[in-house]
């Protein structure tokens, strides 16, 4: 089944991309803009938020489910991320009627080669996320760019809890000519500050509580940051982990926003920011915040 169409809302859901392609073809004129979030489903407030400015700034949404196999350098991480397509479908239908959804299959995106194409990002894949997940950003890279030609969008929405990955979305469409838009949109946070993230549905109640602790150390990081050196600042954070039984600490990272370069001293005219991973037992959560 290529496609369906839920004739009480409106919703149009495509599962192949030959059929998303004929169906875009008839919706689109020459002003009219399409608005793409490209997400890996188990959606939460902060992806439907993106959906949200997409609808507002856009004439038609595309919304995009799909669970990368090349990204993942963690089979075990793979297997184990949720996969909640019907949940996802009735959160989207009580946001709008107006969301076409694309939720592929793995042949229909890779055509039974499922490998990433190499790419040059000017050395912001070799930082942070680079170096703890090798490949993950070949396969970020090659499953954005075959996302945007097949969707062909006017503005895609990412946000910027995976600010390096926001980083090289813009990087890849800027070295490959691509007509689109990279839109960065601020983090969206559960009520005790966790940034909201689908990982999040596999921590315990206890362990959920207990992440505040996350964005606690990234508000104080920035707070020592202002009157002390990067060096400094990164020993108050591995200290705030160190002792922490719950908490391993895999990285804390103080870096030139536009390079993402770490840093060892302070200039006026940069903008820094923090990044962090944290494991809580085998779940890995990251965060970020803007030190300036």
């Amino acid at each position: 089944m290529f496609a369906l169409n839920f004739n009480n809302t409106g919703m149009h859901i495509f599962y192949g991309k030959v059929a998303l392609i004929a169906y875009l073809k008839t919706i689109k004129t020459a002003n009219s803009t399409i608005g793409f979030v490209p997400t890996m489903g188990a959606l939460h407030q902060g992806h439907l938020a993106l959906m949200q400015r997409s609808l507002k700034e856009n004439d038609d949404t595309v919304v995009s489910i799909f669970v990368n196999p090349t990204q993942f350098n963690n089979a075990e991480d793979l297997d184990k991320y949720p996969r909640t397509l019907e949940e996802d479908v009735k959160k989207m239908r009580g946001l709008s009627d107006k969301i076409i959804l694309y939720a592929p299959s793995v042949d229909d995106i890779y055509e039974g080669h499922t490998i990433s194409q190499s790419f040059d990002f000017d050395g912001l894949e070799n930082q942070m996320e680079g170096k703890f997940r090798p490949g993950h950003f070949n396969g970020v890279g090659t499953i954005v760019k075959r996302l945007f030609e097949i969707v062909t969008p006017t503005n895609a929405y990412f946000g910027e809890k995976d600010f390096q990955q926001l980083q090289i979305v813009k990087k890849m469409v800027e070295k490959n000519d691509l007509p689109v838009n990279v839109v960065g949109c601020p983090i969206f946070r559960e009520e005790n500050q966790l940034a909201m993230s689908s990982r999040n549905e596999r921590l315990t109640p206890e362990e959920r509580k207990e992440a505040s602790i996350i964005y606690k150390v990234l508000t104080e990081a920035k707070e020592i940051f202002q009157t002390s050196t990067p060096e400094e600042t990164i020993k108050f954070v591995e200290n705030s982990f160190k002792d922490n039984e719950r908490f391993d600490l895999e990285y804390f990272v103080i870096a030139d926003e536009s390079t993402l370069l770490p840093i060892d001293h302070k200039s006026k005219d940069k903008n820094y920011r923090a990044f962090i991973a944290v494991f809580v037992n085998s779940i890995r959560l990251i965060d970020t915040i803007s030190l300036n």
